[in-house]
Parts: C-alpha cells; structure tokens; sequence
C-alpha cells in the first residue's frame, strides 16, 4: 500500500480558522471534503519549508508557520497518510479584515470558529484535528 506523508496548515485569524474544499479527485472518500491547506514534503525539505511553499504554490499566501499541533496516521482503501499539522499566521493580514488569498487548487473556503469546524465534511483523515481544536478552544 502506498505511504505519504503530507503538511497541513491551521491557519488561524481573529479567532477563526481557515477551511479548504477540495474538488473532484480520484477518490469518493476525498472528492468535495474540507481539509487544511498543504501538500506534499519535497527531498531536502522540512515540513516547516514545505508548508511554506505549498501554500504560496496553492494560494498565494505567504504564512508565518509556528508550532506543531498534532501527527495524525489514517489508513485509506487505497493508501496510508501520515498529516504533521502546524499552526500557521498569515503575514499579509490586517486587523480587522480577513487574510488575503487566491484559491488556486481548492473550490471553495470557510472561515469557522473552532466550535463550528465539525459542521463540514471533512477528509476522514482529519476527524481527530476537528476532535482536537474543539476541546483547545
């Protein structure tokens, strides 16, 4: 079976936090759900380094990446993933508005306070981060 590991972003603004739908892929279980932003670590990467690229690569939007949340392991049909998640500032905010980005590779995007975020359809991968963010806030 397959393996990747991946970097997601929790991006947090004025007591809220990011959401991301994907579109169509491959896959039903994955097709159409929320996640968090990020992707893939390249060769010679951190995952501090690779989250930082792959949100400008996705959407244009340059963040600070701080402290490691939480490494979730799930088990797909058709392949494992392992999700290092950080807690990520925007760096192009201002006070009082939302942060500024273009949705390059997602369709849509919420911005919920942590105590909404089980309102969505998430990735199945990303249950317990929901789990985790509902009780730290």
């Amino acid at each position: 079976m397959r393996k990747i590991t991946v970097v997601a972003a929790v991006i947090e603004w004025d007591g809220k936090i990011l959401c991301m739908q994907r579109g169509e892929t491959n896959h039903d279980y994955t097709a159409y759900h929320w996640e968090f932003p990020g992707g893939k670590i390249e060769p010679g990467e951190t995952p501090q380094q690779a989250l930082h690229r792959e949100l400008i690569e996705e959407m244009e939007l340059e963040v600070e990446v701080g402290e490691h949340i939480t490494t979730i392991n799930h088990t797909y049909p058709d392949f494992e993933i392992t999700l290092m998640f950080y807690h990520c500032t925007p760096c192009n905010a201002t006070e009082g508005e939302m942060p500024a980005f273009t949705r390059l590779e997602h369709n849509d995007h919420k911005w919920l306070v942590p105590s909404a975020l089980h309102t969505l359809n998430w990735c199945p991968a990303d249950f317990p981060l929901i789990d985790l963010l509902a009780r730290k806030y």
